[in-house]
């Protein structure tokens, strides 16, 4: 490792410029540098297979929206007080109009979603008419919107070096200007000179436990449904070259889902999906063995409205999905082929038909009696014997008397009983390095970092609330904003 300001006897790599991160943002930013004329290289941590970051594995929508000026009052009114600067909503919003022009001229085949309306997340807010969702090709998801950009990069035959994750922004003593990166591969350092500028596209904190602890609110953990290698490596960097930091405290999340230690990331439990319905009784109780919300209340990516505000969803861990046998026989637990995450995409476990493999993992706990599961899984049992006994009361006369769920009210009355510990689960982080309207990352007195800039989740522009499709959409416009800005700086050569 270098000391602070020294530079590398050697450079074993250099480009005009270095993107650290090989998802939607970067791909984006990588594509635009070198349509301005600069040579790029690309740095991934994953190995081959498992680049793309979120963007491979979310739903494969992005935002197109426009009106313009619909789409600034739109944004400014899901940032609430948590307000954004001016000139970063008038970049984006330039942008943000531009996305499905842009993909068609790399080759791609936009296509709507077939029912925009149901994906405003906040109707109510002005300017909603702007959200405009898009995707590649015609099917939504599997990865779909992910791999143009991929085969885009590979036809343009732009470096990547997979399994190399940037630990070090090297900088000039005294100006704090970027002149490249220092980059771990096969256990040794590779230093990359980066002749223009380094664009950091490298994802959020999501799978990093102590930055959850320390800058998410209420949560002592969170998982993640995404990309396992998104472990806030952007924002160490950033803050070690002495960067400001916003949006750190806001993300996707939370839900609640399984977390077992044999994989990386989060499984989602169908009787917890807002639009889906099983068989059988379910309740989720929290460490106090008392529910603690409508188990099938439908958020917005993970905040609700309560009290007059908006706010994430409450949370409390450990908690535990109570269902009786009937709805463990009445099918698989987890949703097999669903269009989006982690496991089911990349690691793809084969969930058992009958849940009886996950019941032998260990993964679901079972008693004969309610008592007996309350031992099993450290629950008081008294008083889970009685949030079953209201929750059976409230479902025979057909109304949820303590937070008025209306779906799945059946009673959980069929022996043997089972439990599931559930963890709060998100798909991404929205905090990191702070940029301006060019892309470039600041300082805290508000001044540029010389030759560094961002684009995408890390460090992204949503503050408070999140419009779904906007991440990808803000990693095209900003990767084109950061691609364009960092091949025009002038060689430090």
């Amino acid at each position: 490792m270098l000391n602070r300001g020294e530079m590398p006897t050697r450079w074993d790599k250099e480009a005009d410029v270095v993107v650290v991160g090989f998802g939607g943002a970067g791909a984006s930013a990588a594509i635009t540098a070198q349509d301005s004329g600069a040579s790029v290289l690309i740095v991934e941590k994953a190995p081959k297979g498992e680049e793309g970051g979120n963007t491979r594995v979310a739903g494969q929508g992005y935002l197109n929206a426009e009106p313009r000026q619909d789409a600034i009052e739109y944004f400014n009114a899901l940032c609430g007080p948590f307000t954004v600067a001016e000139d970063v909503v008038q970049a984006w919003a330039d942008e943000i109009g531009q996305n499905n022009d842009w993909l068609t001229s790399i080759g791609g085949d936009p296509q709507e979603h077939q029912h925009p309306p149901e994906g405003i997340e906040f109707p109510q807010l002005p300017g909603s008419g702007s959200t405009h969702k898009f995707h590649e090709g015609p099917i939504v998801g599997y990865s779909n919107t992910w791999q143009l950009f991929e085969r885009v990069v590979g036809e343009r035959e732009i470096e990547v070096m997979y399994e190399s994750p940037a630990r070090e922004l090297i900088q000039r003593n005294g100006s704090g200007e970027i002149l490249g990166v220092r980059v771990d591969h096969g256990g040794d350092p590779v230093y990359v000179k980066a002749n223009r500028a380094v664009i950091l596209t490298c994802g959020g904190f999501e799978n990093n436990q102590e930055m959850i602890r320390n800058y998410l609110p209420g949560l002592p953990y969170c998982y993640t449904s995404g990309s396992p290698y998104n472990e806030g490596d952007g924002v160490t960097m950033a803050m070690q070259a002495g960067a400001d930091l916003w949006h750190m405290n806001n993300y996707a999340g939370p839900s609640m889902a399984l977390k077992v230690p044999e994989y990386r990331t989060t499984f989602s439990m169908v009787a917890l999906h807002f639009s889906k319905v099983l068989d059988g009784g379910m309740i989720v109780v929290g460490p106090d063995a008392n529910r603690f919300a409508d188990e099938k209340r439908k958020t917005s990516h993970g905040k609700v409205y309560e009290s007059g505000r908006w706010g994430p969803l409450l949370t409390p861990c450990p908690m535990y999905m109570i269902f009786d046998h009937k709805m463990f026989v009445s099918g698989p637990l987890y949703d097999k082929d669903p269009k989006a995450g982690w496991n089911p995409l990349i690691d793809r476990y084969d969930w058992s038909d009958d849940n009886t493999a996950e019941l032998a993992r260990g993964w679901i706990k079972t008693g004969n009696t309610i008592s007996e599961l309350a031992k099993l899984i450290d629950l008081d049992a008294s008083t889970l014997e009685n949030t079953v006994s209201r929750w059976n009361k409230d479902s025979a006369a057909g109304t949820d008397t303590v937070f008025g769920r209306t779906m799945m009210l059946d009673p959980l009355a069929e022996a043997p009983f089972f439990a599931l510990e559930l963890s709060p689960s998100m798909l991404n982080t929205q905090g990191g390095p702070k940029r301006n309207g060019k892309a470039q990352v600041i300082r805290p007195d508000g001044s540029p970092l010389p030759r560094l800039y961002s684009a995408g989740e890390l460090g992204s522009i949503y503050s408070f609330l999140y419009q779904g499709t906007g991440n990808i959409g803000e990693c095209l416009a900003f990767g084109r904003i950061s691609g364009r800005n960092a091949s025009a700086e002038k060689p430090w050569d």
